[in-house]
């Protein structure tokens, strides 16, 4: 089992707990520590604690902006060609509540949902390749 794969079966079978650890962008920022990355979300943990909180920061905010602050955080690199580990938003570009964090696993994207990883198809707003450790 490889790193990737490590990750995806652990945090999978993590319960649901946004705003804490486990929520679908947040899980973008367990698999850059899973690397060796400092907590690229380290601000947002303890701000919001349901779903709803959590929508009213996407409302204000927006997915994008959000994970791209993010990102810079630790230094990933924006993509055009997201392979196997690279980290995304994916879903509409005209609302912020149908966009998701998600990870490529190679053969295309996985979400964090309620009851563990699932694979979603959608348009790739954003993606960055996180710096190797």
């Amino acid at each position: 089992m490889d790193t990737l794969d490590a990750f995806l079966e652990h945090y999978g079978a993590l319960p649901w707990s946004p705003g804490h650890k486990v929520d679908c962008c947040l899980c973008l920022a367990e698999w850059a520590i899973w690397q060796g990355h400092e907590d690229p979300a380290a601000r947002f943990r303890g701000t919001y604690s349901s779903d709803e909180e959590f929508r009213q920061i996407i409302r204000q905010t927006g997915v994008v902006p959000l994970l791209t602050e993010c990102a810079r955080s630790i230094g990933a690199s924006p993509t055009q060609s997201p392979r196997r580990g690279d980290v995304g938003v994916i879903g509409s570009s005209r609302n912020a509540l149908h966009q998701f964090g998600a990870i490529h696993d190679g053969r295309g994207w996985v979400v964090r949902q309620k009851q563990g990883f699932g694979r979603m198809s959608a348009r790739v707003l954003a993606a960055w390749s996180l710096p190797t450790r």
